[in-house]
């Protein structure tokens, strides 16, 4: 057996509430200085006061950034940056989305690593120095499980790509799974994060660095997510919103450690072109990849379908498979409201050249289990604008 590397954050806490052990937490560790990243919309409408509130009644000092844009650029690095450093703050406490969390880890990461100020440098597999600024990940959302990943994203708008960040000195030394927060989403934010923790947990269990204990994570994660998220977007239905936010975080346990794939290669290119927001550019992404990579793992796709979607497929044919797997992931997405073609969310034909170019040159790309062309981009792109 070759051997195997797996890294996870120190510490999580799950549940209703769980934002309350923040304080203590922050004592106990010496921590004196708080910086607050989270983004405008979560601060006008007082989610990020949840844990602010929590910070003032006991006296610990703290200020807030609160510009992070979805899709967040070098800028909202930079300025973050500024105000950590005018501070001086000794922890970063991110409140939000994977927007948040990753504008956070990159701050992070440059506080204890200045030569990497001009944040485009920080693209791809890192060879940073020193751990970041310690961090504490607070999540909204249930998808991007970017409180316990060594991945983070910033878009460059200058060479309108995704920079795919991947550091282990990012990760955050504490993680705090609130679903309470997580029930103030709107529904079409939990819908598309919802199919994005499903793009996760999918592309980590068929990926090329697949192994038992990350296959081990996909495939629960795979079943908490399935199970639950039409009755966490529909009903807002608090049971089912905590297993949807506990299975997009063990779908980061696992993808973190072993890679993505192309659905994620190709959805970058749709964020950081049309500004279409990652996971829903991922969930119309997702039926149409699958059946393109089903040609080589639809033997996974079987497992799948027999231990998470509750469909006995032990004797089905590959198209069998590979049809039935497609269609239970196409069925979900729209059940939760998703559009089911990029038209929809501004992708131009003209474009699909520019696109697939982009993402053959994508971080996730080498960890699809099938091989990819340009031409496939391309022509994968125009399936999705057809609609699956």
């Amino acid at each position: 057996m070759e051997i195997q590397k797996f890294v996870l954050n120190e510490t999580s806490y799950f549940g209703e509430g769980a934002r309350k052990v923040l304080p203590e937490e922050i004592k106990k560790r010496g921590f004196k200085k708080v910086l607050v990243v989270t983004d405008k919309t979560l601060y006008e409408a007082g989610v990020s006061g949840k844990i602010t509130d929590l910070l003032e009644a006991n006296n610990i000092e703290y200020t807030v950034y609160h510009d992070v844009k979805p899709n967040p650029p070098v800028e909202n690095v930079l300025e973050g940056l500024k105000v950590c450093k005018d501070f001086k703050a000794d922890l970063i406490v991110a409140v939000g989305g994977g927007s948040s969390i990753d504008t956070a880890k990159g701050i992070s990461i440059v506080m204890t690593n200045p030569d990497r100020s001009d944040i485009v440098s920080l693209n791809g597999i890192s060879n940073t120095k020193n751990k970041g600024l310690p961090m504490i990940a607070i999540p909204t959302t249930a998808g991007t499980a970017a409180e316990v990943t060594i991945n983070y994203v910033i878009t460059d708008p200058e060479k309108e790509i995704k920079m795919v960040c991947v550091d282990e000195h990012d990760i955050p030394i504490m993680s705090i799974v609130d679903t309470e927060l997580m029930a103030t989403m709107p529904k079409s934010v939990a819908s598309s994060t919802g199919m994005d923790a499903l793009t996760h947990a999918i592309e980590g269990y068929i990926t090329k660095s697949k192994n038992i204990m990350s296959q081990m994570y996909s495939m629960k994660a795979i079943q908490l997510i399935y199970d639950n998220l039409a009755d966490a977007v529909n009903n807002t239905d608090q049971d089912a919103i905590n297993k949807v936010g506990l299975g997009q975080y063990i779908a980061g346990m696992a993808f973190s450690n072993v890679g993505l794939g192309i659905v994620h290669s190709m959805a970058h290119q749709l964020g950081a072109v049309y500004d279409t927001p990652h996971g829903l550019a991922n969930a119309i992404l997702l039926p149409t990849v699958m059946e393109f990579n089903g040609e080589v793992v639809y033997e996974d796709f079987r497992e799948i379908l027999t231990n998470a979607f509750h469909i006995d497929a032990t004797k089905f044919t590959k198209e069998e498979v590979i049809k039935t797997f497609c269609e239970c992931i196409k069925n979900l997405s729209a059940d939760v409201g998703i559009t089911q073609t990029i038209k929809d969310v501004g992708a131009k034909r003209e474009d699909f050249e520019m696109l697939a170019e982009k993402a053959m040159e994508d971080p996730c790309k080498p960890g699809n289990p099938r091989d990819v062309t340009k031409e496939d981009f391309i022509m994968l792109y125009e399936k999705a604008y057809k609609g699956y």
